[in-house]
């Protein structure tokens, strides 16, 4: 299996390419390994909520999404520092901590951090699933889309761990979500790109 670094960071000349499930999956991708479980990167909630306002006017820390498939991330604030790697994955949720004219330091869900364009970013909202779950040399874990917000309701599709979801709003508890031709809801407590308890409109 690959790691998410490996699916969205790297260098220019290695491709990479997300793979679909059958019907009952949406956009399915593939799954990081094991190294941030291991290293305990990541976490099953983001649950630091927006502590400060910026000379942006946007609070900070907050989740941003990837305009583009290809987004350089660097050590630095500006392009004089050197790229430590390349987002390859439009649509990637990541948390911006920090800011520096028009640039803005970021976290991914590896917990990984630098600095990029602040026009590479979006205040699209979406998220993963569950990145925190997936172990090598096991199944992936699957998440319900639902019909309704709770858990009794119909199951729409069942999406791998490491799927994005595009968040349309969230109320503290579920997530309306888009995925592929799929929507539906989400628990919050399974996605990577939304504070715990945040409501999203």
């Amino acid at each position: 299996m690959l790691s998410l670094a490996a699916m969205t960071r790297f260098g220019p000349d290695r491709p990479v390419t997300p793979r679909r499930l059958g019907a009952a999956a949406a956009l399915c991708i593939m799954a990081f390994a094991g190294s941030m479980a291991a290293s305990g990167r990541g976490s099953s909630t983001a649950a630091q909520q927006p502590v400060s306002v910026t000379a942006s006017g946007l609070a900070l820390p907050r989740f941003v999404s990837l305009k583009s498939d290809r987004v350089n991330l660097r050590k630095g604030p500006s392009t004089d520092y050197p790229t430590l790697w390349v987002y390859r994955r439009a649509g990637l949720p990541l948390e911006v901590v920090g800011e520096h004219e028009g640039w803005r330091q970021v976290r991914d869900a590896e917990g990984a951090s630098g600095w990029v364009l602040q026009s590479m970013l979006s205040g699209r909202r979406t998220a993963l699933v569950l990145p925190w779950e997936i172990k090598p040399e096991k199944p992936l874990p699957v998440v319900a889309i639902r019909t309704e917000s709770r858990d009794g309701g119909e199951v729409i599709a069942n999406v791998e761990a490491g799927t994005i979801a595009n968040v349309r709003s969230c109320d503290g508890r579920w997530c309306h979500v888009v995925i592929g031709e799929f929507k539906g809801y989400l628990e919050q407590k399974k996605l990577w790109g939304v504070y715990e308890g945040e409501s999203v409109r």
